[in-house]
């Protein structure tokens, strides 16, 4: 008698599975987005059901760890052929067997959403997905940036655990690498803050974006699209109003919402308000 889809046996997936699961999330239309898959299993952990059939993927997902103060998850995928048949929550019920205690994280699509919600998450924020081609609107922001250095990355970590509450050093060490951009602001040789553009498929995804405020926001985001021919694609925190207002301004439109979701806390650590886009909503 063959083995119910929802006792299949969850296995870890590595750097070497990367193949299968940009195939995972080519089934289900969402881009291959090998580049970003190389990034979060080489530095989270992934998890993975194994099609038997096919030789692909059934389900899979990547776990990231920030310590014992939050871990983060992303890139949940279920193959269309065994859609709505339970692999999503078996899949969902062994993460949360492995990150136990721990509060969990992660962006939800619509469609993700009750099950999340089912498994004891909350709605902890809104983030909202921007595409296009950026064109300064108005008067260019006043906050001075220029291309980050090795030199710089103590204070971008500093920074960082300042702003995210956990430390990311794992995640942003791979940055200089990842990313075809990396920048920072400055004050009277202070770092005011820090972004980064990476490319993902015919995109240049904005992320990380921290700054003390507005103004430093906008002039990272301004002095990135000058470097670069590709539309522009981030997801900044519904909050930051008028930034979101200004790139809509700048050509930059409204793709989609994405609810933000924890469990095991009522919220995320660190300061919001300088904490304008994520890395990538796959790793929180």
């Amino acid at each position: 008698m063959p083995t119910p889809l929802t006792e299949f046996p969850v296995r870890r997936l590595t750097t070497a599975d990367l193949h299968l699961c940009a195939n995972l999330s080519e089934d289900r239309g969402w881009p291959r987005e090998e580049h970003k898959w190389g990034l979060l299993l080489a530095a989270g952990t992934g998890y993975g059901i194994d099609d038997t059939e096919t030789g692909g993927l059934v389900a899979g997902c990547v776990v990231t760890s920030y310590g014992p103060a939050l871990s983060a998850l992303g890139m949940m995928l279920v193959a269309e052929r065994y859609a709505r048949q339970g692999v999503g929550r078996r899949l969902m019920r062994h993460v949360l067997a492995e990150t136990g205690e721990t509060p969990l994280a992660l962006h939800a699509t619509p469609n993700g959403q009750p099950l999340y919600e089912e498994l004891g998450f909350t709605h902890a924020g809104r983030a909202e997905m921007v595409r296009g081609r950026f064109r300064l609107s108005g008067p260019a922001p006043r906050a001075v940036t220029r291309a980050a250095t090795a030199e710089d990355l103590p204070a971008i970590l500093r920074l960082d655990a300042e702003v995210f509450g956990v430390d990311r050093t794992h995640m942003l060490a791979r940055l200089p690498a990842f990313a075809d951009q990396l920048r920072v602001a400055e004050a009277d040789g202070v770092l005011t803050g820090y972004a980064a553009a990476w490319p993902n498929m015919e995109t240049q995804v904005v992320g990380p974006l921290v700054a003390r405020d507005t103004d430093t926001a906008k002039a990272l985001i301004t002095s990135l699209a000058a470097e670069t021919e590709r539309p522009l694609r981030t997801d900044i925190d519904v909050r930051h109003e008028e930034l979101l207002t200004w790139v809509k301004a700048s050509g930059i439109e409204l793709i989609a919402f994405n609810s933000v979701m924890l469990r095991g806390a009522s919220a995320l650590p660190g300061d919001w308000t300088r904490r304008f886009a994520p890395l990538t909503v796959a790793a929180g």
